[in-house]
């Protein structure tokens, strides 16, 4: 795979670098906030939302199609953000996508029923996928080279950020619709970046080679990157959003019955955010120190291995849960920070976001449709911890394309 290296004095085309790093790293973790505060109310707003007779595989089957809801948008987000940041600019890309998100978080306070939901969290995935999209794309431009895998580390740290918040609006609100209201913080986050972000030096020259040069996105020399990107990083993204999705779910299972499961939801999220917070500073330093590859691969092997550790050993709630799960957020972590950094490298200005946007969101196609088998394999496989393997073996499949690649 060829990078191309983008200049080191881009730093200096941007009066206040750290005003756009912050307004990022905050678009950004309302992102993971807005990820998974859905997955962690499912089990107590579904029922509110659906008649109170439900039985729990209804239950299950509507959380899926919840779930899946919020994937496709975020795929169609990603897809339509990136070229509209090429075309557009970073920065107005970016307040619209924020915007997008707070705004669909807000009305989600006064949803009516399940397919109201399910469109609003559309919106709201669409939101998100052009926040992390774009604001890693801008970095990527506006950052030195010597540093940049650490600030783009970083950035990718402030999504597990979010998801500590989900954990800790689930233990202090049990009012899901009150707890929606933070969407209020994402549009006042939109009106920052529309008026403080200054744009990206870089997105100004590449759209001068565009106005000579339409540059073709499926050309041969851009067309093995973007299948190599998205193989890899849609396969992380089956098991990641598989297991993120299903693990509250999974850990109200492990209770006895008629226990609420409140605080271990919420633990367990907040777990799952801290490990990932580690593991996205951590990653700046690996493939600064390692190369992405072999970081990549050593991350893979290690999510396979905690997969397996959590979901094949618990059968009842103990607190060994809560260090298995920050185990395995930890490499879920490293692997979000590490393709953050390494992807964006792989293309020109020009198409830097169109194509980046491909490989973050193409693969969510897949997953948004993998994610709505794992009620029908809880029943096939005997418990939604052996449908949580299955979809552990997606970092098998994004192992071995790191692999075969030089």
């Amino acid at each position: 795979m060829n990078t191309i290296q983008l200049p080191v004095n881009q730093v200096k085309s941007v009066k206040l670098p750290w005003v756009g790093f912050a307004l990022c790293l905050v678009a950004y973790l309302f992102g993971g906030t807005a990820s998974t505060l859905m997955a962690t109310y499912l089990p107590v707003a579904l029922p509110q939302l659906l008649d109170g007779s439900t039985s729990a595989e209804e239950i299950g089957e509507v959380g899926a199609w919840v779930s899946a809801a919020f994937l496709y948008g975020w795929m169609t987000g990603g897809l339509l953000f990136g070229p509209l940041a090429d075309r557009l600019g970073r920065v107005r890309a970016l307040a619209l996508a924020t915007g997008l998100c707070g705004g669909a978080m807000l009305a989600t306070v006064f949803v009516p029923n399940e397919y109201v939901l399910f469109l609003l969290r559309a919106l709201t995935g669409a939101g998100v996928g052009g926040i992390l999209l774009i604001s890693t794309v801008y970095l990527s431009e506006v950052w030195p080279v010597n540093s940049r895998p650490i600030a783009l580390g970083v950035l990718a740290t402030a999504f597990p950020v979010g998801i500590v918040a989900t954990g800790g609006l689930m233990s202090g609100f049990s009012d899901w619709r009150l707890a929606f209201c933070i969407g209020i913080l994402p549009l006042t986050v939109a009106f920052l970046v529309w008026i403080f972000l200054p744009e990206s030096i870089l997105w100004q020259q590449g759209r001068s080679e565009l106005s000579t040069s339409k540059p073709n996105l499926f050309s041969v020399e851009n067309k093995p990157n973007l299948i190599s990107g998205a193989i890899i990083f849609g396969s992380v993204l089956i098991g990641l959003w598989g297991i993120f999705s299903w693990i509250p779910t999974w850990v109200q299972s492990l209770l006895p019955a008629g226990q609420t499961g409140q605080t271990e939801r919420g633990i367990t999220m907040m777990l799952l955010g801290m490990g990932g917070i580690l593991g996205g500073v951590a990653s700046g330093f690996l493939v600064a120190r390692l190369g992405p590859r072999p970081t990549l691969l050593l991350t893979f092997l290690g999510c396979i291995l905690a997969c397996g550790l959590l979901f094949l050993t618990n059968h009842v709630f103990s607190p060994v849960v809560y260090g298995e799960v920050a185990l395995l957020s930890l490499f879920f972590g490293i692997s979000q920070g590490s393709l953050s950094s390494y992807v964006p490298t792989l293309f020109s200005p020009s198409i830097r976001a169109t194509a980046t946007g491909f490989c973050f969101n193409i693969g969510r196609l897949f997953t948004a449709t993998a994610v709505l088998f794992v009620g029908s394999l809880t029943s096939t496989l005997g418990g939604i911890g052996n449908a949580l393997v299955v979809f552990s073996a997606a970092f098998l499949i994004a192992f071995g394309a790191i692999w075969i690649r030089k």
